[in-house]
């Protein structure tokens, strides 16, 4: 196995356990600050002004997924719409970011639909962005018929996101071709079996560019969600190449990871996007930034070390 990837399923294995979860919530609480914006909203508004000062524009997401009722569905999206009627009020660019497993997806489709739908009825006509996120395998499907429906029904201002590192993946990017899709593309963070999904970082990066550059080639939109120097370099060559302008492609990235590559492509005339996240329900988002490199593990360990 890649070390990489091994390195990745060994994380997700142990922070899935009891114990380490109560130990990293008592004792790290500290290292949080680093990657969330805080629990409140009020504290995510504040990290995306400063943002917006540095020239990098804010996605907004309220942690939190996988719900296991209805009701506690229906509160996510209450938050949601609070969310969305707050950055409407903005006057920097309105973007937010949503899981389909918050508004009730792993219960129903229906349901998820119902509550979406009701998001982008308010979104919409304020011009606040939705980007659909994609949670892990077993959700891709589900998730694609959400965006689809919505797209079907008339929403324009919904974007989707697709993983470099599933083997489905180039198959998905065809079939949502008809409906000129805003993309983000990342290279996924779940772990995932090998039956569903390249174990090998240098496949997952060719995949990545592969069909970055399809998208572009088809004229679409696409953010470029990487923090690789190596990947960034390579699509910003390949639009030089091709005569495709900065407005055309955007880079993501997330708070509070590379801040100085975040500011200097901004000063270079890219648009850049800092995924902020905030809410009580960090944990699970904090250890798929753990996994995502050794350094952060360390990064951890001091933490705990530290109290």
């Amino acid at each position: 196995m890649n070390l990489d990837l091994a390195y990745r399923s060994f994380v997700l294995s142990v922070a899935g356990k009891k114990e380490v979860e109560r130990l990293i919530k008592t004792r790290a609480r500290g290292l949080v600050r680093r990657y969330v914006a805080g629990e409140s909203l009020e504290e995510a508004l504040k990290v995306a002004e400063a943002l917006e000062g540095e020239g990098v524009h804010a996605i907004l997401d309220l942690l939190g997924e996988m719900v296991k009722d209805e009701g506690e569905a229906r509160a996510f999206q209450e938050r949601i719409l609070e969310l969305v009627r707050a950055v409407a009020l903005r006057p920097w660019p309105k973007y937010v970011s949503l899981k389909p497993s918050q508004l009730g997806l792993d219960l129903s489709e229906g349901l998820a639909r119902e509550l979406l739908r009701e998001v982008l009825k308010e979104a919409e006509p304020r011009g606040v962005f939705v980007r659909l996120d994609m949670e892990d395998s077993p959700r891709v499907e589900g998730t694609l018929r959400l965006y689809k429906a919505m797209r079907e029904e008339g929403f324009s201002l919904l974007g989707i996101v697709l993983q470099s590192y599933l083997f489905r993946t180039e198959k998905d990017f065809f079939d949502l071709l008809p409906y000129r899709p805003n993309l983000r593309l990342v290279k996924g963070a779940y772990r995932e079996p090998k039956e569903v999904a390249f174990w090998d970082k240098r496949l997952i990066d060719a995949e990545f560019l592969h069909l970055g550059k399809l998208a572009l080639k088809e004229g679409l939109y696409v953010a470029f969600a990487t923090h690789d120097p190596r990947l960034i370099a390579e699509v910003k060559r390949y639009a030089e190449a091709m005569g495709i302008p900065k407005e055309g492609f955007e880079f993501q990235m997330l708070y509070g990871v590379r801040p100085e590559a975040q500011r200097r492509l901004a000063q270079e005339g890219y648009t850049v996007r800092a995924y902020v996240p905030y809410g009580k329900d960090w944990y699970p988002y904090l250890t798929r930034r753990i996994a995502e490199r050794p350094e952060n593990l360390l990064l951890v360990l001091r933490s705990l070390l530290g109290g």
